[in-house]
């Protein structure tokens, strides 16, 4: 076997996508996965691809609204190399205005996106129908954004698998076999070992939770509500999730938790009253001191790099971080924003 350009370490989201891009600019790839792919985070049923709100808005902001913006083609990409359908939909989303107050920010909030979302998506307020697909709202207003997707998560890191695996990469168990510029991008587990030997964390892990109903709601928008996210998927299920916890020490508050993630997501949208149960999740999510993925070199460790900290965003900012990632590994053009840098954790 060829030896490899570049070695990526892990075989989450972030992982199999910086694999992906680096391998279609040419590259010889092997990626190590010492359990499964999927098997952290990145193996979790949500799949939410939500910007931020359009406004203060900085470098963070608009790395995401990139990504956001080139991942239809990306995953289109993606799914023509390997056969395999991500379940990738720009479908658009729902939220309730509260009152008077959030009316207002929520109309600024449209003016200014039509200037910092460049024509490519709109923030919209719209009048509430009443329709079974839409969140009650107490002022009779809803925000429709077109920007927000939604992926399946785990038939995107199989689209991902079955694209590499056409161009011929090895996704491998034997770390032994590392060799080349060694990407490291093994969530949680990777957050504590960069951790180890520094005065403060790195980062560390959020819990989070999401379950699973068989509803089919087609290519209808997600709806957020109450803090709580719920997204008709491609393959006939709806995704209500999730929660954040720093403890999760006693396996007991999983169910507990997801019965009132449950309760809510029923109260809000009733159509899903009698919507049966498919899967119940929970993982331990990745997440950098800074909140932002962390990217770039790891300090004192010549060849190695770090791509991590996808916590909640992972997803949606795959395809930039994947271009950003392997613009640096072979051309050793440096693309990231400064608070994506290790630098901004450490």
């Amino acid at each position: 076997m060829a030896t490899p350009d570049i070695t990526v370490h892990g075989a989450g989201i972030f992982g199999l996508s910086i694999a992906w891009t680096a391998a279609k600019r040419g590259a010889t790839v092997r990626v190590i996965e010492v359990a499964h792919p999927g098997a952290g985070a990145s193996g979790g049923i949500v799949g939410a691809l939500a910007p931020h709100v359009p406004e203060n808005w900085n470098a963070k902001k608009a790395f995401q609204l990139q990504s956001l913006l080139m991942a239809e083609r990306w995953w289109a990409t993606v799914q023509a190399a390997g056969g395999l359908d991500p379940l990738y939909a720009r479908t658009g989303r729902l939220q309730p205005v509260a009152d008077d107050a959030s009316l207002r920010q929520a109309q600024a909030r449209a003016a200014t996106a039509k200037t910092l979302w460049q024509g490519r998506a709109t923030w919209q307020v719209v009048r509430a129908t009443g329709a079974d697909w839409e969140p009650s709202s107490h002022t009779g207003w809803l925000i429709h954004d077109t920007l927000t997707a939604r992926l399946h998560p785990r038939a995107g890191l199989a689209a991902l698998i079955a694209a590499l695996r056409a161009k011929g990469v090895d996704i491998t168990t034997c770390a032994a076999d590392a060799r080349g510029p060694q990407v490291w991008a093994t969530g949680y587990a990777g957050l504590l070992a960069l951790s180890q030997d520094r005065p403060r964390q790195v980062g560390g892990g959020v819990k989070g939770q999401a379950i699973s109903l068989r509803h089919d709601a087609g290519d209808l928008p997600q709806i957020f509500t109450d803090g709580l996210h719920i997204i008709g998927h491609g393959d006939g299920t709806v995704a209500i999730g999730s929660t954040s916890e720093r403890e999760w020490a006693d396996p007991a508050t999983t169910d507990t938790r997801l019965d009132l993630l449950l309760e809510q997501a029923r109260a809000a949208l009733p159509c899903l009253a009698h919507a049966p149960v498919v899967e119940r999740w929970a993982g331990i999510r990745p997440r950098a001191r800074s909140r932002a993925p962390m990217l770039g070199p790891w300090p004192d460790r010549p060849g190695h790099f770090i791509a991590n900290g996808g916590f909640k965003i992972g997803f949606g900012m795959a395809p930039l971080v994947a271009e950003a990632m392997t613009d640096l590994l072979l051309e050793g053009r440096d693309t990231i924003p400064e608070g994506f840098r290790v630098s901004a954790s450490l």
